[in-house]
């Protein structure tokens, strides 16, 4: 779901002097909020913006204040999204399960925003926000929540690549074509998903949580290099992995889907990362869901729809616009 305040592919700038309009443009351009001001004096604000895909990249610098995601606001709907905050000046307290993280410049922290959480601003501040949706990532929510509201110190670790590779992201918004940027969009989650991929392993406690955290691991990876095998199932996983298909089952329950519904959800992110590649426009729709495992193109189609909320062919043409299909395709 593309925010009102966002223009496709179109880097924006809007600065506000009075808080009644800072609130309003907070919910438009991330999910529903509630925005308090901290003082009663004068308030100033700028957001720049740019939504790759949908992929939403902003930076947001403003004087003191908090913004609270309620049970009564999700309830509302909205298609679930991670944001990843990196701070750039000023500190942040960030909420979330039970769970508190100060951030300084160079610290990020991960939240959801299907579960209540709170950030509070109270000095002026400059933060970087990557507001993905969920179903981008080859975590689970349940897996990402044991690591929600943590501060992830941008001086270790894989850290150490991923903050400056958003920062000068966010620098360079205005410069990305639109197709490039759709590619570095992705590269872009595929780098924070290893970054919480190394967090998960290294906050894990206990030998026998490690040993299951490496076995999921293991299990994900097998399941993203096999997506184009028709014959993927339970069974061939399992005994890829050297566990029975009871245990697999379990696993996968433990983190809140079925191990068919990971491979499908997998291979639609796949064939939708593809859709809205230029590179493959030449392709067939039903190309590009073979290459990806779905040897039916009409169930492809459905399967596609009821997830995305739109057909395949359309998507591609909204990405790609119609005009650019029929130049590739000359």
């Amino acid at each position: 779901m593309t925010s009102k305040a966002h223009v496709d592919g179109v880097a924006q700038t809007i600065s506000v002097t009075d808080f009644a309009s800072w609130r309003a443009l907070v919910s438009q351009s991330f999910v529903p909020l509630n925005v308090t001001a901290r003082s009663t004096g004068s308030f100033a604000a700028r957001l720049r913006s740019r939504s790759l895909g949908d992929v939403f990249v902003s930076e947001v610098g403003a004087n003191p204040h908090s913004v609270e995601r309620t049970p009564d606001l999700i309830a509302a709907g909205n298609a679930p999204f991670f944001k990843l905050s990196l701070q750039l000046a000023g500190t942040a307290l960030l909420m979330q399960d039970g769970r508190e993280a100060v951030l300084s410049p160079g610290d990020m922290a991960i939240y959801d925003t299907q579960r209540p959480y709170t950030l509070t601003f109270d000095d002026d501040f400059r933060t970087l926000v990557l507001m993905f949706p969920q179903t981008v990532i080859d975590l689970p929510p349940d897996a990402v929540a044991q690591i929600t509201a943590h501060r992830i110190e941008g001086d270790e670790g894989i850290a150490r690549v991923v903050a400056p590779f958003l920062a000068h992201l966010t620098d360079n918004m205005e410069r990305l074509t639109s197709h490039s940027g759709l590619r570095l969009a992705h590269n872009t989650v595929d780098l924070v998903t290893t970054m919480l991929h190394s967090e998960l392993d290294t906050h894990v406690s206990g030998h026998s949580t490690s040993h299951r955290a490496a076995l999921i691991h293991d299990i994900r990876a097998y399941i993203d290099d096999n997506l184009a095998n028709p014959g993927l199932s339970p069974a061939s996983i399992a005994a890829a992995n050297f566990i029975s298909t009871r245990h697999l089952h379990g696993v996968f329950k433990d983190q809140g889907v079925t191990v068919s519904a990971w491979i499908r959800s997998r291979r639609l992110e796949h064939c939708r990362r593809d859709l809205a590649d230029a590179i493959f426009a030449d392709r067939p729709v039903s190309a590009i869901a073979a290459r990806w495992g779905f040897t039916d193109a009409s169930h492809f189609s459905r399967l596609f729809r009821g997830t995305f909320g739109e057909p395949p062919t359309e998507f591609r043409e909204r990405v790609l616009g119609s005009e650019n299909l029929l130049v590739i395709k000359s």
